[in-house]
This record gives structure tokens, C-alpha cells and sequence, in this order.
């Protein structure tokens, strides 16, 4: 894999990005700055686990198709997760931002919010709420563990997506003062032009 060029915070985009894929490991962040990234550029928000999970978590039968029809789209802005659904969306995307932040904060924010949702009883996607609290120590994959054990893949994800698009800005943000300077600066300004 050849070294990546990532693009700070302060770096202006080289145009207006219509389709853009918002990486990093589960619990970061992704799908709030996605949906930020869409309000400034009045690209629509897709977020992939509400395509992907139906009832009872199962995997919905549509998703495949329902991805390759949203990569279709002239404007979205999503989160690039899901094995099966990168190699549909990373060839239209014309930004990625990779929100790269330290573990110590990935795990804070998903703590918080598993236990806000569990104990609230948040509704998630399709009828499915956040498992029982004990389930952390039982589930593999439950997404306190699934953070833990899978925040080293985002950036080799990444690479991967360089290597097979030289042309794609990726923007790297890694503290959540960046995200807000870039989307007040460089963001911003790019979807005014």
C-alpha cells in the first residue's frame, strides 16, 4: 500500500463534494458528522444500519440493492461501513472523510451512548434496541467490544480505498476540535462555491 497524502482540517477541499463516505470505528462519531457533513452541503444522509438492520437485527434482504441505489444518486452523504457495501459506495464517492480518533475517546462515546440508549430504551432501527448491559461480557460483538477489538481496521480500510482511488480526497480528522474547525472552514467554504 502506498503511503497516504491525508488532507488536514485546515486544508481547503479541491471542489464541492456531492458524494461523500464518513469513516472510523464504530462508535466515533461517523453517523453524527455525516449528518453534519449533509446539512452543509444539502447532500441527503443515508445511514447504513437503518438499511441494514431489520427486525430482530437481522440483516435486511434489500440492502444490497437498496446501497447500489443510493451509490446511484447524484448527492449522499453516509457512513462507509458494512464489508458488503464499501466496494458499492467507495468507487462514486468523491470525499472521504476518515474521523480517526483516539481510542480513549471512541470508547467513552460508545459507552455513553449504549448506556443512554439501553437505559432509556431508545429505539434503534426497526423495532431493535441496545441489548442487555450484561450482554458486554457474554456478546463478542456487542459494540462496546466490537469498538475495542476492531479500532485499528479503520485506517487500513482506508489504504485499501487509496490504493484503489489515487484521485479521492481523504480528509483525516482526530480530535473533535477539528471536526468543528473543519466544518466551519474548509467545509463550509467549499459548499458555499
Amino acid at each position: 500500500m502506498a503511503p497516504v497524502a491525508w488532507a488536514s482540517w485546515a486544508e481547503e477541499l479541491p471542489y464541492r463534494p456531492s458524494r461523500v463516505l464518513v469513516a472510523g470505528t464504530s462508535g466515533s462519531g461517523n453517523s453524527t458528522l455525516a449528518r453534519r457533513i449533509a446539512t452543509a452541503l444539502n447532500a441527503p444522509y443515508t445511514e447504513l444500519d437503518a438499511l441494514h438492520h431489520g427486525p430482530a437485527w437481522e440483516p435486511r434482504p434489500d440492502f444490497v440493492d437498496a446501497v447500489t441505489r443510493l451509490s446511484a444518486a447524484e448527492g449522499w452523504t453516509a457512513e462507509w461501513q458494512y464489508e458488503i457495501a464499501r466496494p458499492i459506495l467507495g468507487p462514486r464517492a468523491d470525499l472521504l472523510v476518515f474521523l480517526d480518533l483516539p481510542r480513549w475517546l471512541v470508547m467513552t462515546r460508545v459507552v455513553r451512548r449504549t448506556l443512554r440508549r439501553r437505559l432509556g430504551r431508545v429505539e434503534l432501527w426497526n423495532g431493535n434496541f441496545e441489548p442487555p448491559l450484561r450482554t458486554v461480557f457474554s456478546d463478542r460483538d456487542h459494540i462496546v467490544r466490537w469498538a475495542w477489538r476492531t479500532h485499528h481496521e479503520a485506517v487500513d480500510r482506508v489504504m485499501e480505498l487509496v490504493d484503489q482511488r489515487p484521485d479521492i480526497p481523504v480528509v483525516r480528522l482526530q480530535t473533535a476540535r477539528q471536526v468543528d474547525r473543519w466544518l466551519a472552514g474548509p467545509l463550509a467554504r467549499a459548499a458555499r462555491s
